[in-house]
């Protein structure tokens, strides 16, 4: 797999440590990855890197206008090729709260239980190498 090749992820996350945390799990697990730190710049970094992002990967509460959830449902419509991850230590998704093709994963989260639910959730066509695998 050449470099150009290897997907991108979207970490959102406004706890700079779960951030990079997340970010080197992902990594890890064979993804390039763009950071941001709450949704209203995840919205920046998707409207100009969209193409090349297969997953999103955010926390639920942060500050400013878009939290986690209305950021899957605004991904879930402007890009529906890239897949959503959802993840909340204090917020359990409710009925209408995620798009139905949205996965949920619980803090506090390690890498061996991120990369399986990856390995469960993502498309065969979506998961890099490393990730592909593990399996």
């Amino acid at each position: 797999m050449t470099l150009s090749t290897v997907p991108f992820a979207l970490v959102v996350d406004d706890d700079p440590l779960i951030l990079m945390d997340t970010t080197i799990i992902l990594e890890e697990a064979g993804f390039r990855v763009h950071e941001a730190m709450d949704g209203d710049e995840a919205r920046g970094v998707l409207a100009e890197h969209w193409e090349s992002i297969v997953l999103l990967f955010s926390d639920v509460d942060m500050p400013g206008s878009t939290n986690g959830f209305t950021l899957a449902r605004h991904v879930d419509e402007q890009w529906p090729h890239i897949e959503i991850v959802i993840a909340s230590g204090h917020v359990l998704p409710e009925e209408g709260d995620m798009p139905a093709r949205a996965t949920f994963i619980s803090k506090p989260f390690n890498a061996r239980m991120v990369h399986q639910h990856l390995a469960q959730t993502l498309p065969d066509e979506k998961k890099p190498e490393p990730l592909a695998k593990a399996i």
